[in-house]
């Protein structure tokens, strides 16, 4: 049986620059499990590794697609696993590294995912419905079919309670009562955790990086490229609200603080994900520096056990 480990928890939080280390340590590659960082061209408004990273250890699913081509959670999976084999086929350690819960989730857990193809009419009617009557009441009609998805999907997050209910009309089953499969490996789960205080400061921090940065060119450069704000890459943090400053509809500071806002709110909705009383995560509190101990708990758990010397750098 081979091994995966799984580094998950809120934005900002330190997953990537701890997968990067624990690449090092243990000969390893990181397979990305971030629903933003698929997109080409969405480098700074994502928090994709940079290139000198990119260069050190090598990372499978980042730059998958353009930003407006479709890309669903069945195919993640799917590159997700190929990626994850192919990584485990040369003797590497796979490390699935990210804070999309749904993707994670779909990768250690085996969802099977069912092959209900879209429905553009009916998306559009309540695509229309959200903008004619609020979010809040189609995530209403979600509560009512599938309670359960509606707890861990964020409610302004459209897309994706268009495509629970659209999975819920078609099969008539719940989107979170998809059964599930043993995949080919064991997994390790890592959370990263945090104070609330200290997560929010590290978002603020992030977010005024991401400006410095040219996070305002970014999203200027996708929009002459002709990609639309209306796009579901688009809706991203921080691409919508730095696309309605240059549409003049919002100033910069505005742009920022609402950036940062909602941020706030999606690092909360992420806990949610990872923390649903799921026992097999070891929690870390990265105020600690953990490091050291996630390298000697994946020793200890996996590398022994396999008879490998696995030593750490």
């Amino acid at each position: 049986m081979s091994y995966l480990v799984a580094i998950m928890g809120p934005t900002t939080v330190g997953k990537s620059r701890l997968a990067i280390r624990l690449a090092q340590a243990f000969d390893g590659e990181i397979v990305s499990a971030d629903s933003r960082q698929v997109y080409r061209y969405m480098d700074i408004g994502t928090a994709k590794p940079s290139p000198e990273e990119r260069a050190l250890i090598r990372h499978h699913l980042i730059d998958v697609v353009n930003p407006d081509e479709e890309f669903s959670l069945a195919c993640y999976q799917e590159l997700a696993y190929q990626a994850i084999k192919d990584v485990q086929e040369r003797k590497k350690l796979a490390l699935l590294v990210g804070g999309s819960g749904l993707y994670v989730r779909a990768v250690i857990d085996g969802l099977r995912i069912p092959q209900v193809a879209p429905d553009v009419e009916l998306r559009r009617n309540l695509g229309e419905k959200a903008k004619r009557e609020g979010y809040m009441r189609l995530y209403e009609e979600l509560e009512q079919s599938d309670p359960a998805a509606a707890r861990r999907i964020d409610p302004r997050n459209v897309r994706r309670v268009i495509r629970a209910i659209e999975v819920f009309r078609t099969t008539g089953l719940p989107f979170s009562q998809l059964q599930s499969f043993s995949p080919f490996f064991r997994t390790l789960m890592i959370g990263l955790t945090t104070t609330r205080e200290d997560l929010y400061k590290r978002i603020d921090d992030r977010v005024d990086d991401m400006i410095e940065c040219g996070l305002a060119g970014e999203v200027e450069r996708l929009l002459e490229r002709g990609y639309s704000l209306d796009l579901p890459s688009m809706s991203g943090l921080g691409y919508k609200e730095i696309g309605l400053y240059l549409k003049g509809e919002l100033d910069l500071s505005k742009a920022v603080q609402r950036i940062k806002y909602e941020t706030h709110r999606f690092a909360r909705h992420q806990y949610a994900w990872f923390r649903l009383k799921d026992e097999r995560i070891h929690w870390f509190d990265v105020r600690d520096g953990v490091e050291d101990a996630v390298q000697g708990l994946i020793q200890d758990s996996y590398m022994n056990k396999q008879g490998l010397n696995w030593q750490s750098n």
